[in-house]
């Protein structure tokens, strides 16, 4: 199995999580307003929609993807607000639905595609690997929103690795996307897996530069989900310190961690 079909298929799975929790909201859910930049619950999925969208049109027609883009950057406005203008202020139900058939088309598309593949991006061309890689993210982290505003129990899955991985590689890019200084080394990262059979080791071993932990709390910190005051991650080192209370392994402007203790917390997180 290539690691495309890998990622596609941890992907797949990410979305059909979501997918049944998402089928147990009642209509009036859908408006309830997240911890999130007080996005609701139904702007976290249309925003998902959204970046399943731009995937399948990039992987449809570069030309298509960059003149779409530039339509969001003309409109001038947050993008919450396109994505509701856009969607034509789509009810939540109604999104939900159209989210989960387009997100499978794309996984079709990808899991179909050469490994090779490179997709037209705002930025850099960007590999299909790594695209599906960012979605798998992106859903699993936009997830949470849904998880804590509802109060609801979350089971682990050692799927995110993935993000883990992308959580590591971006360590000298987030100083870089705020133009700072790089402090130092990158620290030695050890987590233990969310169904705990085994630790997950990243960079030289360091005793006065290192991040242990659960790798679930680790995914949190560093897609800006949860702020590293709020878990239980031990942090040594200025380096780790510095990384932790900044860190962003997801692509665009810089944004600040939510601050300590404000966003909510969802049920007991539950091991597979």
């Amino acid at each position: 199995m290539s690691d495309l079909i890998t990622v596609v298929e941890d992907l797949r799975a990410e979305g059909e999580e979501l997918y049944a929790f998402l089928q147990t909201l009642e209509d009036r859910d859908w408006d309830r307003k997240t911890t999130f930049k007080q996005w609701t619950i139904c702007d976290v999925v249309s925003h998902l929609y959204f970046g399943d969208y731009l995937g399948i049109t990039s992987y449809r027609s570069g030309e298509a993807f960059l003149a779409f883009m530039g339509e969001v950057q003309s409109a001038e406005m947050p993008l919450v607000d396109f994505t509701r203008q856009w969607l034509e202020d789509i009810s939540g139900s109604e999104i939900f639905q159209r989210w989960y058939s387009q997100f499978n088309e794309m996984c079709d598309l990808f899991a179909a595609a050469e490994p090779e593949r490179r997709l037209t991006w705002a930025g850099p061309d960007m590999g299909i690997k790594m695209f599906a890689t960012a979605r798998l993210m992106e859903t699993w982290a936009h997830a949470w929103e849904i998880y804590d505003c509802l109060g609801v129990s979350r089971t682990a899955t050692d799927r995110i690795r993935h993000i883990a991985t992308i959580g590591v590689k971006t360590y000298g890019w987030t100083f870089a996307n705020r133009q700072m200084p790089v402090p130092g080394q990158a620290p030695y990262v050890c987590l233990t897996a969310p169904t705990g059979a085994a630790i997950w080791e990243w960079n030289p071993e360091q005793e006065e530069n290192r991040i242990v932990g659960e790798a679930v709390e680790f995914c949190q910190v560093v897609t800006q989900v949860r702020n590293i005051a709020d878990t239980a991650l031990k942090v040594v080192g200025e380096p780790a310190r510095q990384w932790m209370s900044i860190a962003q392994c997801f692509a665009g402007p810089p944004e600040q961690p939510p601050a300590p203790g404000t966003r909510a917390f969802g049920g007991e997180l539950r091991r597979q």
